[in-house]
């Protein structure tokens, strides 16, 4: 399966996703914040990163245009998993770079399921 990167300074948000993607067979790697998130990926090259957009310091709108204009992070996809649900973030989340965006509280089943198309789809690794 996949290594997965989520990136969110909430506990029990990071509990959620994590706990989904274990028991689905996938490897996680955490971090929690932009910044954080940028170093990890750098270090871990995870497949997929799913990536908060509130958080202190650099935001996840801000980490996922930097990790999609880094030469070397740009082939990560990232899915954006917000409590931000208006459709203008949304758009502004895949203007960013991000292939999929979700709104908390996510669905286990949603988020299998965007896991999978993401990483199934071409410019997925």
């Amino acid at each position: 399966m996949a290594k997965i990167l989520i990136v969110d300074d909430s506990p029990t948000e990071m509990h959620i996703l994590r706990t989904a993607l274990l028991k689905s067979g996938h490897s996680v790697v955490t971090a929690t914040s932009g910044e954080e998130a940028l170093e990890v990926a750098r270090v871990e090259r995870p497949d997929l990163i799913l990536m908060d957009v509130i958080m202190p310091g650099m935001n996840g709108f801000q980490a996922t245009r930097k990790l999609s204009l880094d030469p070397e992070m740009k082939s990560i996809p990232v899915i954006v998993v917000s409590n931000k649900s208006q459709e203008t973030d949304r758009i502004w989340g895949i203007r960013q770079g991000a292939k999929d965006y979700l709104t908390k509280p996510v669905s286990e089943a949603a988020l299998l399921e965007s896991v999978r198309k993401v990483l199934g789809s071409p410019g997925g690794r």
